[in-house]
């Protein structure tokens, strides 16, 4: 039994009187209550600004009701995480140019260039989609966790899914599974957009697709399938490394870019580094036994 129906609805219709267009919503696999919704496509501006809104007006409705809303990726070990599916299209005259009917997925040779520069540079990308410790402990093998930086129509582990419950041009579009709620909509949907534009401008071919069960895979074959950043530091040097592509037209400037590394690194990556923690070994053990003698 959905248990949680009832009080979904009741946010979604207090999002609906500030304008937020809501197609579906319904439980997802996680335990605790996991929801899902699904926003209307529009604009990457007004998304970022509604990301923002949606966090709030939820948590309001939830603490109405005596309840807790989270949007920490990782909430519980163990369980499945919370991502935040971007969907993207690019449209142009009123024609979705990423549609063209007989190839795979209905893809357009634009929307595969697309899809090649968000997966080159996503270990750059999760710095600003995926921008704290928590994010990671979401991206690990299993739960259905999009780590496998490859395109597919199956694979919920592939970083681009391309959605294909409709055959119809206006529905056409990819779907960016890794990035999570805790990110700045703004920064993160610009950033994925520049990505996605390098990847037309540079005609960048993506790996893939790959529509085998990859929980099947040899591993010689995964040996081959790049993956996602293991934790926010690696995430922040991919970022230091590879940002040209973020400041072209001057969407992103070089200040920002640094100044997010460094408070990333100082407040949130050494806060956790230099604080004491127990041996893990030490921390899981139950010893029954009374002191030891000799």
């Amino acid at each position: 039994m959905d248990s949680h129906q009832d009080l979904r609805t009741e946010m979604l219709l207090t999002l609906e009187q500030i304008g937020v267009e809501i197609e579906v919503h319904h439980h997802e696999v996680g335990t605790a209550g996991q929801g899902r919704d699904r926003h209307a496509l529009r604009l990457a501006r007004e998304h970022g600004r509604q990301a923002a809104e949606v966090q709030v007006r939820v948590k309001n409705v939830a603490r109405r009701h005596g309840k807790t809303v989270t949007l920490m990726p990782k909430p519980l070990f163990q369980d499945n995480g919370s991502g935040m599916h971007v969907h993207q299209s690019l449209w142009k005259d009123g024609r979705n140019q990423f549609f063209e009917a007989g190839n795979y997925g209905d893809l357009s040779q634009m929307a595969l260039h697309y899809i090649g520069g968000v997966l080159k540079h996503a270990p750059a990308l999760l710095a600003l989609t995926n921008p704290t410790t928590n994010s990671y402990r979401r991206l690990v093998p299993g739960y259905e966790a999009p780590i496998n930086l490859i395109y597919s129509m199956r694979n919920r582990s592939a970083a681009v899914r391309i959605p294909v419950y409709s055959n119809s041009e206006k529905a056409k579009r990819i779907e960016t599974r890794f990035p999570d709620p805790t990110c700045n909509g703004y920064l993160a949907f610009s950033a994925l957009l520049m990505a996605g534009l390098d990847g037309i401008q540079n005609k960048i071919t993506p790996p893939g697709p790959l529509d085998k069960d990859l929980y099947d895979l040899p591993p010689e074959e995964m040996s081959k399938i790049d993956s996602t950043p293991a934790d926010l530091s690696e995430a922040l040097n991919a970022l230091e490394a590879d940002h040209e592509f973020l400041l072209k037209g001057d969407v992103f400037t070089p200040d920002v870019i640094e100044t997010w590394i460094a408070y990333k690194r100082e407040n949130e990556i050494d806060a956790i580094r230099l604080r004491a923690q127990p041996p893990w070994s030490s921390a899981r053990s139950t010893s029954t036994s009374g002191p030891a003698t000799s």
